[in-house]
């Protein structure tokens, strides 16, 4: 394998700069911070170059949150200087890495994303069970805690595959080494463009293995939720033993208790939808969510602007399943929620 050599110069560019800068700031253009940036831009630029090409780059510190949608994630959020540094390179690796990638991954990849993720699964359930007329079973997986028990070394050594430009791996390794939180030695920060960039580098381990060692055809993963497809329900759990060693063994990972073998007609859970051989809906705890978003945006825990992006957010979930009767009842909920506050408000300006 051919590893890229001589990529410094690529990413210290004024035009990859500019390109870097315009993407970090989408959607988020008048925050303070970006604004701050903005009135020195050329200055910030050139120092982003600068630290860059001579080796001196220092990530800063993060910002810890949580959230807790759809399910509780520990965020970690670098300034926005660091996240420029960040596009700069991931700009320039990306189309590295992405080459070597097997087609059915789909988490933070150009063209590919949940929806596609879920299409893709959908179409085979549907030529198999449907068109072909089989019983198919799935291996429902994903790996317990994976963001935060990545193992440099493993990882430091899989980047080495692809890439031999020494100044280049020095900034990655303090980028991989800058974790945060996390104790040494293990975890890559989830809210870091590169740690999109790094997991699915990590985990494209296993898809080699899975696709060239045990020769599967039916394989899809989206970031670390995986299912595989088969009429054999005994190969697959002899398949699944196999997995569960390597993964263990050769990435320092567990799978989560809750991966097993399903009957694909029971529905597959996969990207936040529950597919079917001929349909598929939303998984019950999007709807449970919803209900909480509502009743905390009656109860005023939640601003109107906030609720508007979260629900709409989470209808466009909604529809891209088969459930327009649910999507219309949600929208009738909303409307009425909102006639209910602007009355309530109103009673209580009389007051």
């Amino acid at each position: 394998m051919k590893t890229a050599k001589h990529i410094l110069g690529a990413i210290c560019t004024v035009k990859n700069a500019l390109k870097a800068y315009q993407k970090a700031r989408k959607c988020k253009r008048y925050r303070p911070e970006v604004l701050k940036f903005e009135e020195n831009r050329e200055i910030n630029l050139a120092r982003a170059i600068a630290a860059i090409r001579d080796g001196t780059y220092t990530a800063g510190r993060y910002f810890v949150f949580k959230v807790y949608e759809p399910k509780e994630r520990l965020i970690m959020a670098l300034p926005f200087f660091d996240r420029v540094v960040q596009h700069m390179i991931v700009n320039i690796i990306e189309p590295i890495f992405e080459k070597r990638f097997i087609f059915h991954s789909y988490a933070c990849r150009k063209d590919k994303g949940a929806h596609e993720a879920s299409k893709a699964l959908a179409a085979r359930l549907y030529e198999l069970q449907i068109r072909q007329g089989k019983k198919i079973y799935a291996i429902k997986g994903d790996i317990h805690h994976y963001f935060q028990n990545i193992d440099h070394k493993i990882l430091k050594k899989e980047i080495r595959r692809y890439i031999s430009d020494k100044a280049v791996l020095k900034i990655l390794d303090h980028i991989i080494e800058h974790n945060g939180i996390y104790k040494d030695g293990v975890g890559i920060p989830v809210g870091n463009l590169t740690s999109q960039l790094f997991a699915n580098v990590y985990l494209n381990i296993l898809d080699q293995y899975i696709k060239h060692e045990l020769h599967v055809h039916d394989y899809f993963r989206y970031m670390d939720d995986f299912v595989i497809l088969s009429e054999d329900p005994a190969e697959l759990n002899e398949m699944l033993k196999k997995i569960d060693e390597f993964v263990r063994d050769r990435l320092h990972l567990t799978l989560n208790p809750k991966t097993g073998v399903v009957a694909a007609k029971n529905g597959v859970d996969f990207v936040g939808y529950r597919h079917f051989p001929s349909f598929k809906i939303v998984r019950k705890g999007a709807t449970r969510r919803i209900k909480k978003l509502l009743h905390a945006f009656e109860t005023g825990e939640v601003d109107e602007e906030l609720f508007d992006r979260s629900i709409e957010s989470r209808l466009a979930h909604i529809e891209h399943a088969d459930a327009w009767h649910l999507s219309a009842d949600i929208r009738e909920d909303v409307k009425r929620s909102k006639i209910g506050t602007i009355e309530r408000f109103s009673i209580l300006e009389l007051a």
